[in-house]
């Protein structure tokens, strides 16, 4: 069993910089590939960005390419999304997922075996 924890989340003005990390339990951690994923009210989750178990392969979302930059410490079992200039449409809940197939990053969450509850990103205008 494979336990998320995201923390980070808050409330920035538009321009502004947030950086969310997942804390995950598990001895096998630095053999996951791990992903953020969002999902705004009304709207569908959609995928942000993953990274492969030893950081060597990213992908990423296009709308947070630039943005967006997806970071791991396998000795501390952390994943981190630091995300800087945010605008109002990054608004979301903001969730971190767990691959354990050894799998490159994918950006489809059927790929995801476990998921964290999320944290609350909201930028303002």
């Amino acid at each position: 069993q494979v336990q998320l924890v995201e923390s980070g989340g808050g409330l920035v003005q538009a321009g502004g910089s947030l950086r969310l990390s997942c804390a995950a339990s598990g001895r096998t951690f630095s053999i996951y590939t791990m992903g953020w994923f969002r999902q705004a009210p009304g709207k569908e989750r959609e995928f942000v960005a993953a990274i492969s178990w030893r950081g060597a392969s990213t992908n990423y979302a296009d709308s947070v390419k630039g943005r967006f930059t997806i970071s791991r410490d396998n000795a501390k079992n952390t994943v981190n999304l630091q995300m800087n200039s945010l605008k109002p449409e990054d608004t979301a809940v903001y969730y971190c997922a767990a691959d354990i197939n050894l799998r490159l990053p994918s950006r489809w969450g059927y790929d995801y075996d476990y998921w964290g509850q999320g944290t609350q990103v909201t930028v303002s205008s």
